[in-house]
């Protein structure tokens, strides 16, 4: 049994964010509300750490560490910890954050109304309300399906579009294999494909179809 291949199925290419869609998403996060700062933080840090739905939501305050060596700590598949650095202007966001919500080391970073712990479709849903808001902004997220998951494809695909390492890519996303990050997301960097192509050197061949010369023609006669 274990010698039979497995099915076949079509793969299809990654949905990411472009930083302008990004910006029309945060921005549709009504900042004047509790909730609409809470998602602001909470999106940011999804799209600037690559962290899975899971890992978002399981976040402790302690989890979160916004002095020297800002970072995020998570537990991700597997039950693998990894550490993972922050950015200036996402740090300036996470502390404020950070310091309107308080509560004790071990309550939830990014908690409901009520204080619990958010669902996976709690948050999935906060995504549809904003995306509805960001699409009146920006015109080409109305033809992107997007849910939170895509978020982390947007981290991968921005740090490999400004030449990160593929293999940096997959440390900071926690693959265990290369092969796993080089698969979801080579295929999806047009930007890579193009700059490929724009180094070939130009054919030098003319059109039109090939005339052998004489000496060619009468070598083949003397065969």
């Amino acid at each position: 049994m274990l010698a039979i291949p497995p099915k076949r199925h079509q793969r299809n290419l990654v949905s990411y964010l472009t930083e302008a869609e990004l910006g029309a998403l945060l921005a549709a996060c009504d900042k004047g509300t509790w909730t609409g700062r809470r998602d602001h933080a909470m999106f940011l840090l999804a799209a600037r750490s690559g962290l899975r739905v899971s890992e978002l939501i399981g976040l402790d305050n302690s989890d979160l560490v916004v002095g020297t060596g800002a970072h995020v700590h998570c537990v991700g598949k597997g039950r693998k910890e990894r550490r993972t650095p922050l950015l200036p202007s996402t740090v300036s966001v996470l502390r404020a954050w950070a310091a309107e919500r308080g509560g004790a080391p071990g309550d939830p970073l990014f908690p409901t109304s009520t204080g619990r712990r958010l669902s996976r479709d709690a948050v999935e849903h906060r995504m549809s309300l904003h995306m509805a808001k960001a699409s009146v902004i920006c015109p080409s997220l109305r033809n992107k399906s997007v849910t939170v998951h895509t978020l982390r494809h947007t981290t991968a695909m921005s740090l490999l579009e400004q030449g990160v390492d593929i293999t940096i890519i997959a440390l900071l996303l926690g693959h265990e294999q290369v092969s796993t990050t080089w698969g979801i997301y080579i295929h999806a960097d047009m930007g890579q494909k193009e700059r490929a192509l724009a180094a070939l050197r130009a054919d030098a061949t003319k059109p039109g179809r090939y005339q052998p010369p004489d000496s060619l023609l009468a070598f083949l006669e003397a065969l």
